[in-house]
């Protein structure tokens, strides 16, 4: 069974800017630029008709778009680095989405996710990397920053045979309302019978 999570994909132009970042830090495996993304919730290894009904849920979600700026990079591991990330600017529409998507989650009989959410881009796993290096890395990236963009849909992803970084497959895709739209139904893209 593949593993699931939702998350909101990065556009090609903000992926490239990404993409300038890789390089430079011994024990760094970079995650491939296709497969930048924001995690908005892990939800892991799950039977066939909890994915159904996963997108049943995720199919009635009625938000407006959300507006979105990466800035700052850092790493996740205090003393034992294991991720290198960009962030993602605070946005109160982001927050609202996952934590829709937390609630949806729970209400199907899934455990609450352990760890706090902090949105962030992926941009390489680390083995082995000293914490030396990584500040260093790090020290001459602070001030990265994209133009904001829009994110018009969030995606349901799966990941098969991957120790983390990809290849994710997109299972399905749901439509955000555009700003200043009114009742938009988001019943346009209809769960597939079986999803895997």
């Amino acid at each position: 069974m593949p593993r699931l999570f939702t998350a909101l994909e990065i556009p090609r132009s903000a992926a490239m800017s990404l993409s300038l970042l890789r390089g430079g830090l011994p024990g760094a495996r970079w995650i491939d630029v296709e497969n930048y993304h924001i995690t908005l919730r892990f939800i892991g290894d799950v039977d066939n008709r909890t994915a159904d009904e996963i997108v049943d849920r995720l199919d009635r979600i009625d938000r407006p778009e959300v507006s979105l700026r990466l800035s700052g990079t850092g790493f996740f591991g205090t003393k034992k680095p294991h991720s290198l990330w960009a962030g993602v600017e605070p946005s109160p529409d982001v927050l609202a989405l996952q934590a829709e998507i937390e609630r949806l989650c729970q209400r199907i009989g899934l455990p609450p996710d352990s760890r706090k959410f902090t949105p962030h881009v992926t941009l390489a796993r680390l083995r082995g990397a000293r914490l030396d290096d990584v500040v260093h890395y790090l020290s001459g990236r602070g001030d990265f920053r994209t133009p904001t963009f829009h994110a018009s849909r969030f995606v349901l992803l799966s990941s098969r045979d991957s120790v983390g970084g990809g290849p994710y497959l997109t299972e399905e895709i749901f439509p955000l309302r555009e700003t200043g739209s009114a009742n938009f139904s988001t019943s346009a893209v209809q769960p597939s019978k079986s999803m895997l």
